[in-house]
């Protein structure tokens, strides 16, 4: 399914969604299509199963016109970790 698709069916609320497909063009993935796993409608719900979510599962709502990702870098902590005895 498309977000255009997504967005008509589901307007002005949030939505779980699984990427099927995307691309990635410099720091930014766009999703090019998703299978909705279900629409919701209670702001606090949304930011559980966000914080919820894993591997390609994104919340969402549906006012915007992109679904996009931006892409961090993680950069760890260089240290040298003691251990006591």
């Amino acid at each position: 399914m498309q977000w255009e698709e997504v967005r008509k069916i589901y307007p002005e609320q949030y939505v779980k969604l699984q990427i099927l497909a995307s691309h990635t063009e410099g720091n930014t993935k766009y999703v090019d299509e998703v299978a909705l796993i279900k629409a919701i409608q209670d702001p606090k719900e949304a930011t559980q199963e966000l914080l919820r979510s894993k591997d390609g599962v994104i919340v969402s709502h549906t006012s915007n016109d992109e679904l996009k990702i931006e892409l961090r870098s993680l950069r760890g902590l260089r240290g040298v970790v003691q251990y006591e005895n």
